[in-house]
Order: C-alpha cells, then sequence, then structure tokens
C-alpha cells in the first residue's frame, strides 16, 4: 500500500477529493494529514475520514519536529493542497522527487511568493488574461519553481471577477489533481 500525506493550511476541499478518490483504491491512501493552522477546516474534513492528523509551528517545520513524523510515515508522496509556507529544504532533501504541488495558474507565469489563493486570480484578472488553469509540479527550494508533472488550462474570457476564476479553477484541481497522483504512484 502506498502512503500519502498531505500538507494543507485551509478548507481541505482537494485533501477531502484525494481522500475520496484514494478510498476507493486499494493500492493507495492518505496516512496523514498534516497543517499549519490549527483552525483549518482539513482537519475536521480528517477526522471525518479517521485520518491522523498533525499540527505544527513554523519552528516545527523548519528545525526538524515535522520531518520526524514525516519519517515515521514513510510516505510514498508528500502532497502540498493549499499549503502556504515555503517547504523546507531538509524534508526536500529527505524526499527526493517524493513532494508535490498544485498551483491555481499556468506556471511559470503567476507564481512565487505572495502568489496563492486570490493573489493569484487578481493578478490574472488585472492582466486581462483569456486563460489560467492549474500546474501540478515538484516542490524544490524555490517557490513555484519545480519541474512541472501536469497542467491543464481554462478559459476564463467570460469571467468578471476573482472569485469567478477561481471557482473555474478549483473545479479544474478537483478534476486532475486525484488522477495525477494516482498516476505518479503506479
Amino acid at each position: 500500500m502506498k502512503k500519502i500525506v498531505i500538507f494543507a493550511s485551509g478548507s481541505g476541499s482537494n485533501a477531502e477529493k484525494i481522500v475520496l478518490h484514494f478510498n476507493k483504491k486499494n493500492h493507495a491512501n492518505v496516512f496523514g494529514i498534516f497543517t499549519n493552522n490549527p483552525n483549518a477546516k482539513v482537519l475536521e474534513k480528517a477526522k471525518n475520514f479517521n485520518i491522523p492528523t498533525e499540527i505544527f509551528n513554523r519552528h516545527e517545520l523548519n528545525e526538524g519536529k515535522v520531518l520526524e513524523k514525516l519519517n515515521l510515515i514513510k510516505p510514498d508522496l508528500i502532497v502540498l493542497a493549499g499549503f502556504l509556507w515555503k517547504f523546507p529544504e531538509h524534508i526536500i532533501k529527505q524526499f527526493p522527487n517524493k513532494i508535490i504541488n498544485i498551483h491555481p495558474a499556468l506556471l511559470p507565469n503567476y507564481g512565487g511568493k505572495g502568489m496563492y489563493g486570490l493573489n493569484v486570480h487578481q493578478a490574472v484578472l488585472d492582466n486581462n488574461e483569456k486563460e489560467t488553469g492549474i500546474t501540478i509540479h515538484y516542490v524544490n527550494e524555490n517557490y513555484d519553481e519545480g519541474e512541472f508533472i501536469f497542467q491543464k488550462p481554462v478559459n476564463i474570457e467570460n469571467c468578471k471577477s476573482a472569485e469567478e476564476i477561481a471557482q473555474k479553477v478549483l473545479e479544474l484541481e478537483h478534476l486532475y489533481f486525484s488522477e495525477v497522483i494516482e498516476k505518479l504512484l503506479t
């Protein structure tokens, strides 16, 4: 059984889709959900699925406590699904090409520090883009610069707000993220 660990900071809608997807499979499953936000809704979702959770602070992430917990699980894949902090190099080195992230834009555009959530979608809207999309990529030591695994565009010509763009992008995330994870684990 392949082991997935998810890192999330917010509502956990992608985490929930991933859990539901792999609950129907017998070759991989989610073995833990880690968050830096003690009030994250992803914790409720994890509880509903009886998935162990870890809540940590920046010091614990950067000083090895989180790595210790990961080493106990020995995940085959670490999935950043709406995790907002920069991932530390010592964890990346311990799990080379086993950490992926989903970004709500077509990288290399609209990536980097501060480019998350509505910030990304507002920038896309402000630049009058006709399309945006998602990028699933490996995590390296720089924000949103790891090797691309998958990209999918979506037309946003009729969108009038960042929220409308966000909804279209979230639909893509929910449609493709679990499938890409599954391909990486087979």
